[in-house]
């Protein structure tokens, strides 16, 4: 009866179906047609729990009668007439003696009696219960039957079928007139027409066995809930005579008497139990068999509760050694049941028995005492009583020897013989029997009332016992107890005391926002009455901030994790585009609070998929509910996804604990379709679609948590723990706030002050407990409820008509409602006040609530003082005018249609919200939320997730001030502090996060990472920020969730929390408001209210119970093992997931039941606390997933300015339209300043005519080189993260190619450069052969193929193609198949020998030219130079192969190109060949080889207009070394300054591992200004520099004379020019001591003579006879820091005298 306004629409469906089935039933007395729709749509009602309602129906086609049998209606086929004119009047007999042949299914019942059915059954429904005749001598539901098991019958024989008795004992008269029809049908029709075909002969084939596999839901009834795994036998057999009775009596007519069993083995349930005793006693499962229950059976419970504490026997050997244990450390029984005692006697009066609670007391017990004591039988009872003793009373101990019947029988005895007897009535009654035969056996009986119906409800779920709920109302079950809610606490006349205040009144009203409840003025001024607008709430503006930052980013970095997995789940690099979709639960009030925070976030607008002028309109549709109408829309998302394959999209499940049932199980529950979840994020579509991920957000995801989780932990995002965000808001620029969540409520109970926050109502509880005594039949949620409306209703009427009620109202409750009515009137808060919050889960009874609470209200004249409210999730917000004219006045909006849409909108207004629905599906609340009251949240709320997420609601963050825990526990380290704000604030750049499985490709942009919108927007076109007001100028309305100063943000952070306006003022959002800056308001904790049940388990942590943190997570997963470790409060994130996933499994209705053995790999997970800000990070993820797809796509190009030049030439530059003519370039000056601004910092080379911009007071720190963030064109060059079709043959090897299809080549030739033979090695995969030329056969390489000059093929690119790379195998741009255009060429990559692995693995397709192992540490100018070698040679060996073929030599094509690996995009670019390239070079190369082609006489010419662009990639490229000790067991050595790169020879100085070139290069930058003191700032003397350039400290902007000691060559004319130092590099025979005379140097000026070795050093220093102008100490020698393995290079200084 569980449908939506109060069961009225399923109560409409019964009337309707039972009137039908009445009324053929009789029509078919005169032989009319039977109407058997209606029967079926009985069953159909009965099927609540299993029926597919999203299935239409189908026409089902009965199987015809066998030949010779009656089809008439109103007979059954053997002819026996079932009319109810015949059976209502006949007496019917039946046999006893013989048992027909019977049923097992409904479907064969309804065929025998010739029942049509318009639509097919769903499933075959089993009978369910036997058929027994009670004390009265009526026919009555009997045991029930056990499908599974070994007494499991094969049919039931017919007089004993299955009828509903579920249905019929919930049928109640709907009207009078159906009142005697009712009584007929349940004691006449069903049982008589069964009696009737007793004796019909039925042939029917029936299966025997258990049910179907199918039939998952299939599970015992909960008031009989002994599952077969508890007890070995069925849990009810047929009533047999009790022991003593002489003889059996007589069979009743009509009734088939069961088969005798053994004396002892069973127990009559006595009559009227529960109304004689006042209790349904529960019987808890222990160790042993229990008996067979019969007679009243509906009066007794049988729980498993605590049966699995006593299973530890059945423990792995592996859990076992999880826990610490072994086989010989389990308890025997004896000790078992002595702990049970002990356990039960020191539980609280008003405390119930937790599994979870005796599974810690008995894993503690293995723990300390290993098998426990020896306890010998006759030790065991009087033990037990000793235990039993200290409780007083409460616990009671029966010992039998028989069987443990005999104890239930004589406690039940007791029991059912009245009140009189039950004065000292014991709480739970522990009986054992004591068999030699069989060992000890025991069970717990539990009497006490408070704790038989707190467990007897706690076993039902929250659908049936809100069904059963439903049931009490519909049938009028609650009339005795609302007769008594008729009068007042004084006795009098509730309706007719306020029926006679209202005529008192005469239609005056209390004043709302002025004065006080004495106050009185006339309805119709108050309507001309508003309060003051409140500019201040528009001044708010979205923002993301610093946590919710930090989850993006773990997010993007998962998703990051899972491309860069190398298992082909995920292509980032296919991407351009980010699309999503939000699901949510069933609320119509969360789907309007998330699309708000959709539009306020502007993420449509910076996502590209909606324009800014319909961004606001459009936000609704990518939010969608589960509900019926979800398939429609799914279908038309996963058009979208087939139909945009390079797009991204993110299926964001939101809430997604709240339905997580199997769709093979779903149904309609208490007006609610269940499964929808599980067949939309779970269907074959979304898990097979490549470009969808799946992103589940929970505040509770401990069901998502399981050992069949489908989602991997690794994918798994926490939100940061309380510390962290702590840490975070007291480094950040924002308000002082902190996040006030469950465990702050807990531990707020430690606070000890007068009015704490988590309360429990005790004078309440009270009151509760005598009404539950009174009405032992109802459910205790009916009581409360009804108990809660009479306390608010006497509570108003104590506030303004009837002060004298106000000794009967609890203090809490009259609190809360003093401050709903009189805040508002308080000065300064201009007509505002606060919202109740009252939790009634019941829909019927939250409907019955507002209606009485609006009902007192509008009578006591409160009608404009306070707004009541039905919040459901079916259905809208309903607020009176009124109060929408109040709302939209203090927000100042002139839209007339506005209306609130969440709760959020009634921000300020007083108001009584009653929360109703199964359970708090997210939304978020107000500031003004001041009270939550959960006083009807109890005993059935026994799982983590039930009990947390209802506290949840009122979680929310609070000015730090205010909490009272110790502030240094908040407060984190100046040294933490200063950390947390450099990760936070660490660059403007967003970058790729790195993934822990390889390198990502990294990128970065100059982005503001708190300012959330990447849209320029303008201030006319900003939209409001929430669903209602349209844009009507530049001035928007209302922000939403709005209050005193604070910021609005996205779920609910922003509420609290204020922004940074250092960031956010650069880059407005399009939500951005008009107004001033807030002003910071005190934000307190919310008030809880709760019942004693719910806080005694949230106060766990300070009490003397378990927490709520150790109870079942879920109702829909189970415990996996009957003990397992503590769980603790400071478990939390990963490792609570760990113990989760090891300690749950999912139940057969869960929708992970049947996952599959591997996590999907698209899936995630985001979890955090409630209200805690979790859409506004998910909404930031799909931002920064957006920014990272374009950024794979974009490039950071360096972006400088070349050095001005300055006009020194009297020749005009001339401007040539075609090639320049030889000559004509010959007459041009040549600059040896280099203008690249990568050379900024590099030592200027001295000309006639130095630049005159001065370098001195530049900053001594490099500047960072300045890049630009530009788009990939289609012509660009790729890193080995770019995919697409057109070029995966080009970089990406075939599915049957292996790296051993490549050959390795030797290629040996003599280098004039090094003087020796030198050995390069190519690898040379099989499809690039054809550019190589080799022997006849076929194993040596001769040479590499060069075109002729005459060839014409424009699609081919006769230079071959020379890239130097290192380090950079994933980074570097090698795929240059895009700016190529396709056109043919030859591209070789030049690599070291070590990485020659690494690089065949990123580029198989690619020829490798492997540098010898000379080479290894050796810098770009090494590869260069080989690269000019091997051209050289292989030049002159094509043009002797050709040249045999008749081709002139001069047609051979001359030229190569050598290209970085960072360059992206291009329009020309080549180096001629025959110009020396300096060796081994790190750095300046490029400077010393144009310096050497121009003093050589040859032409060099510099493109002013050549478009290079050249990626910052900063990894690789060997731009510097790791420098550290060569000694490894030197433990953490400190920094090594560039000072300490050299040292005296023969020196105890720590060696170094590093090349010797770099040392000494990395050196002169660093500390030539104290080798050439004379020449720092002064560039009028430079230093001269024989035949080499080097960079010597770029930062005091030492100038070089470059002077070439080659005959006939260009050089600078120096006559007059004094030097101030003179460096001599890796001196050649050209250098002589002639040539140095010709220079003149300054007084003091020094000298730096660099050799290989010691030997050629003093060499060099002989024979240019340099001691005769320079003095020379032996101290003043020096080498590199490197041992002589390493071949350090040596270097003398000397000064000139």
């Amino acid at each position: 009866m569980g449908n939506s306004y109060a069961g009225q629409l399923k109560s409409a469906r019964f009337e309707e179906a039972l009137h039908n089935s009445i009324e053929a039933s009789l029509r078919s007395s005169s032989h009319e047609l039977m109407n058997g729709h209606s029967s079926n749509d009985l069953e159909e009602l009965e099927e609540d729990d299993d029926s597919d309602s999203s299935s239409p129906p189908l026409p089902y086609l009965q199987a015809p009668a066998p030949d010779g049998c009656c089809t008439l209606d109103g007979f059954c086929q053997a002819g026996k007439d079932l009319r109810l004119v015949s059976i209502a009047t006949e007496p019917i007999e039946s046999p006893s003696q013989s048992v027909p042949m019977g049923f097992r299914y409904f479907t064969e019942f309804s065929n025998h009696i010739n029942l049509k059915l318009s639509t097919q059954p769903k499933k075959q429904k089993h009978l369910k219960y036997y058929l027994v005749k009670n004390s009265q001598g009526a026919l009555c539901k009997g045991p029930l039957i056990c499908w599974k098991g070994k007494n499991t019958p094969s049919k039931i024989p017919a007089l004993q079928f299955c009828i509903y008795m579920t249905l019929l004992s919930r049928i109640a008269p709907i009207c009078s007139i159906y009142t005697f029809i009712m009584k007929v049908l349940c004691s006449i029709l069903y049982i008589n027409i069964l009696c009737v075909c007793f004796s019909c002969s039925v042939s029917s084939a029936m299966n025997s066995g258990p049910p179907k596999k199918r039939h998952r839901s299939w599970h015992p009834s909960a008031l009989v809930p002994v599952p077969p795994t508890a007890v070995p036998v069925p849990a009810i057999r047929p009533i047999v005579c009790s022991p003593g009775v002489s003889s059996p009596q007589p069979p009743v007519t009509g009734v088939i008497q069961p088969q005798p069993v053994t004396a002892g083995e069973t127990v009559i349930v006595p009559d009227n139990l529960l109304n004689s005793s006042g209790v349904r006693p529960v019987i808890l499962i222990g160790h042993g068999t229990l008996p067979y229950l019969y007679g009243n059976v509906g009066d007794i419970v049988v729980s498993p509760l605590l049966v699995s504490c006593y299973k530890s026997s059945q423990l792995t050997e592996k859990t076992l050694e999880t826990l610490g244990l072994n086989s010989s450390q389990l308890l025997c029984v004896e000790t078992m049941i002595l702990l049970t005692l002990q356990y039960l006697a020191r539980l609280g009066s008003e405390q119930i028995p937790l599994r979870e609670e005796l599974e810690q007391i008995v894993l503690k017990a293995m723990l300390c005492c290993p098998g426990g004591p020896a306890i010998s039988p006759s030790q065991l009872p009087w033990l037990a009583r000793l235990e039993a003793s200290v409780s007083g009373g409460s616990v009671q101990v029966v010992v039998t020897h028989n069987s443990l019947g005999e104890g239930i029988s004589e406690s039940l005895r007791s029991l059912s013989e009245g009140p009189h007897h039950q004065q000292c009535l014991p709480t739970y009654v522990v009986i054992i029997c004591a068999s030699k035969m069989s060992g000890n056996e025991f069970c717990v009986l539990v009497l006490g009332k408070y704790q038989a119906r707190a467990l007897s409800e706690g076993m039902l779920t929250t659908n049936e016992f809100l069904k059963e709920i439903s049931y009490e109302l519909i049938t009028g079950k609650v009339s005795i107890l609302a007769s008594h809610f008729k009068s007042t606490s004084l006795g009098d006349n509730l309706d007719k005391q306020l029926v006679r205040y209202q005529r008192r009144r005469k239609g005056q009203v209390i004043q709302p926002f002025q004065g006080d409840v004495t106050d009185y003025i006339h309805s119709q001024e108050v309507a001309s009455m508003s309060p003051p607008s409140d500019r201040e709430m528009l001044s708010k503006v979205f923002q993301i901030y610093p946590t919710q930052l930090s989850v993006a980013r773990s997010l993007l970095s998962q998703v990051c994790s899972i491309a860069d997995s190398g298992t082909q789940n995920l292509d980032l690099g296919r991407f351009c585009k980010v699309d999503f979709l939000v699901l949510v639960p069933p609320s119509h009030i969360l789907v309007h609070q998330t699309a708000q925070r959709i539009r306020q976030s502007g993420v449509l607008v910076d996502l590209g998929i909606e324009d800014v002028s319909l961004a606001y309109q459009k936000s609704d549709k990518y939010v969608v509910r589960l509900d019926g109408e979800v398939h429609t829309k799914m279908e038309a998302f996963m058009r979208k996804v087939k139909q945009n394959p390079y797009t991204l999209f993110v299926l964001i499940h939101d809430n997604s604990h709240v339905d997580l049932t199997s769709a093979l199980s779903g149904s309609v529950c208490h007006g609610e379709l269940q499964g929808l979840a599980d067949r939309v994020v779970n269907c074959q579509e979304v898990l097979d679609a490549m470009n969808l991920l799946v992103l589940q957000v929970s505040c509770f995801p401990y069901t998502l948590q399981t050992r069949q989780s489908r989602i991997s932990i690794h994918n798994e995002v926490h939100w940061p723990s309380k510390e962290t965000l702590v840490s975070i808001i007291l480094t950040s620029n924002i308000p002082k706030l902190v996040y006030f969540g469950l465990r702050d409520y807990s531990s707020s109970l430690q606070w000890g002050v007068a009015s704490p926050i988590l309360r429990c109502d005790d004078a309440f509880e009270k009151m509760v407990h005598t009404l539950l005594e009174r009405h032992p039949h109802l459910h205790s949620m009916v009581i409360r409820s009804y108990l809660l409306i009479q306390q608010y209703t006497e509570a108003m009427m104590a506030l303004t008509s009837s002060p004298s009620l106000r000794d009967h109202i609890t203090p809490e409750t009259l609190a809360m409602v003093e401050d709903l009515i009189n805040a508002p009137s308080r000065e300064g808060s201009q007509g505002r006040g606060h919202m109740l919050l009252v939790r009634v889960p019941s829909l019927q009874l939250a409907m019955l609530a507002r209606e009485r609470l609006e009902d007192v209200r509008d009578k006591l004249g409160l009608q404009l003082c306070f707004a009541v409210l039905l919040g459901s999730p079916a259905t809208e917000l309903n607020l009176h005018r009124n109060f929408t004219s109040r709302l939209k006045a203090w927000r100042g909006c002139e839209n007339e249609d506005w209306v609130p849409h969440t709760y959020e909108d009634l921000e300020g207004l007083p108001c009584i919200v009653i929360l109703t629905g199964k359970d708090p599906l997210g939304e978020t609340f107000p500031r003004s939320l001041k009270y939550s009251d959960l006083r009807l949240i109890d005993s059935s709320y026994l799982t983590r997730t039930a009990l947390e997420q209802e506290v949840g609601l009122a979680c929310t963050y609070v000015t730090m001030g205010v909490v009272q825990e110790p502030t240094k526990t908040m407060a984190p380290r100046e040294s933490d502090g200063e950390k947390a704000t450099t990760s936070l604030n660490d660059g403007d750049e967003l970058e790729r996060p790195q993934s822990n499985g390889s390198a990502a490709t990294r990128t970065s942009g100059s982005l503001a990472e708190n300012g959330v919108s990447s849209s320029d927007v303008a201030d006319a076109l900003q939209k409001p920020s929430t669903s209602a007001c349209p844009p009507e100028g530049a001035v928007t309305c209302d922000m939403g969730t709005v209050t005193q100063g604070f910021k609005q943000e996205c779920d609910s952070l922003g509420s609290q929390l204020s922004s940074n306006p250092s960031k956010t003022s650069k880059r407005p959002s399009q939500s951005t408001q008009c107004g001033r800056d807030p002003k910071p308001t005190r934000v307190s904790p919310r008030t809880v209210i709760m019942s004693r049940a719910a806080y005694n388990l949230l106060a766990g942590e300070s009490g003397s119970q378990l927490s709520s943190f150790s109870l079942l997570p879920h109702a829909d997963v189970a415990w996996s093992s009957p003990l397992r470790p503590v769980i603790t409060h400071n478990l939390q994130g990963a490792d609570q997931s760990m113990y989760y996933r090891q300690w749950t499994i999912a139940r057969q209705h869960h929708a992970d039941y049947e996952a599959p053995p591997v996590p999907h790999p698209r899936r995630l997970l985001l979890s955090g606390p409630p209200q805690v800000g979790k859409t506004g990070a998910y909404l930031q993820f799909l931002r920064i997933l957006f920014r990272m797809l374009i950024r794979l796509l974009e490039v950071d190009v360096y972006d400088e300015e070349e050095e001005e030049e300055e006009e020194t030439s009297e020749v005009p530059t001339p401007v040539y339209n075609q090639l320049p003519d030889i000559e004509d370039v010959r007459k041009l000056p040549f600059d040896p300043y280099p203008q690249d601004p990568k050379f900024r910092k590099a030592s200027p080379v001295y000309t006639d005519k130095m630049p005159k911009c001065s370098k001195e007071g530049e900053s001594q720190t490099p500047a960072k080189r300045e890049t630009r963030s530009i788009r990939l064109s289609r012509f660009a060059a790729h890193n080995a993260f770019h995919h697409c079709e057109q070029c995966h043959h080009y970089c990406e090897a075939g599915p049957a190619t292996q790296l051993s299809e490549c050959t390795f080549h030797a290629f040996t030739f003599c280098s004039s450069m090094l003087g020796e033979e030198v050995q390069l090695q190519f690898v040379i995969p099989k499809a690039k052969e054809q550019h190589f030329i080799f022997s006849q056969q076929g194993s040596h390489l001769e040479s590499m193929r060069l075109p002729l000059v005459s060839t014409k093929d424009p699609d081919l690119l006769k230079s071959p193609i020379f890239t130097p790379t290192t380090g950079r195998q994933e980074h570097g741009l090698l795929n240059i198949f895009h700016a190529m255009e396709g056109a043919t060429h030859l591209h070789i990559l030049v690599v070291k020998q070590f990485e020659m692995p690494h690089y065949r693995k990123y580029w198989p397709n690619h020829i490798l030219l492997v540098l010898p192992a000379m080479f290894n540490n050796a810098g770009v100018g090494a590869a260069r130079f080989m690269i000019k070698e091997l051209s050289y040679h292989n030049l002159e060996l094509e043009r002797n192969r050709l040249e045999e073929q008749g081709v002139k030599r001069q047609d051979v094509w001359p030229f190569i190109v050598m290209m970085d690996d960072s360059c992206v995009l291009w329009n020309f670019l080549m180096f001629w060949l025959g110009c020396f390239v300096p060796m081994c070079r790190y750095s300046c190369e490029e400077v010393d080889f144009n310096l050497r082609v121009n003093s050589s006489g040859l032409l060099l010419c510099r493109f002013n207009y050549f478009s290079l662009m050249k990626k910052h990639i900063p990894v690789g490229g060997n731009k510097d070394f790791l420098v550290k000790p060569k000694l490894m067991e030197i433990q953490n050595p400190a920094t090594i300054s560039p000072s300490q790169y050299v040292c005296a020879p023969d020196s105890e100085q720590t060696l170094l591992d590093a090349p010797a070139q770099f040392l000494l290069e990395r050196f002169l930058q660093s500390c030539s200004h104290r080798l050439f003191p004379k020449a720092v700032q002064n560039r009028n003397n430079p230093v001269l520099s024989i035949d080499s350039y080097l960079n010597i400290s770029p930062e005091v902007r030492i100038s070089v004379c470059y002077i070439n000691s080659r005959p006939h060559s260009t050089n600078l004319n120096h006559q007059g020019l004094l030097f101030s130092g003179l460096l001599l590099y890796l001196c050649d025979s050209f250098v002589v001591s002639g040539l140095l005379k010709k220079f003149r140097f300054l007084k003091g000026a020094t000298l730096c003579v660099i050799s290989q070795d010691r030997s050629s050093l003093r060499q060099t220093i002989v024979r240019l006879e340099l001691e005769d102008e320079w003095q020379f100490r032996l101290r003043d020698e020096f080498q590199t820091a490197n041992c002589s393995e390493d071949r350090p290079l040596y270097f003398l200084t000397g000064r000139h005298v």
